[in-house]
């Protein structure tokens, strides 16, 4: 996949142990304006062995773009804090999740965690992981209308 080929990068997920404190910390550190938090108790995933999880979802996204994305950490899953830096992954919209995913296992970025419907997968979004460590995040273009709340202002 050429860097032509996805659009550019409109987010950057940060995974972090407490969103509300994170959120307060980035806006008096840097005037940071969060949209909404959204917050799923279970949500459908499937990883990159094709295995089926279940796992609660906790996320914001600035209201400025390119939009820093708030992830609660889950402990043993794909979204845990780490010793050095705790940027997750670097976001793209997709106009073709399963092209645009099959191009990048083909040049050495493998998937490792994506949406599921079922047995339908991917959806809504999926997760590819290179050899340097970094994720690139796919996120399905349909979904910008829908998702469109969570870069407003949560503030009024």
């Amino acid at each position: 996949m050429s860097a032509r080929s996805l659009s550019p990068y409109y987010h950057v997920g940060i995974v972090v142990p407490d969103v509300a404190a994170a959120r307060a910390e980035l806006s008096e550190q840097l005037g940071v304006a969060w949209g909404p938090v959204l917050h799923l108790d279970a949500a459908d995933y499937r990883d990159g062995s094709e295995g089926d999880l279940v796992l609660p979802t906790t996320m914001c996204y600035s209201v400025d773009a390119p939009h820093l994305e708030l992830i609660q950490e889950v402990p043993g899953s794909v979204w845990v804090c780490n010793e050095y830096s705790n940027l997750h992954h670097i976001g793209f919209w997709s106009d073709d999740l399963a092209a645009d995913g099959s191009d990048l296992t083909g040049s050495g970025c493998p998937l490792q965690l994506c949406g599921r419907a079922g047995e339908h997968a991917p959806v809504t979004f999926a997760y590819h992981r290179n050899d340097l460590g970094v994720r690139i995040e796919i996120v399905d273009g349909g979904m910008r209308e829908a998702m469109g709340f969570l870069f407003q202002s949560g503030e009024r």
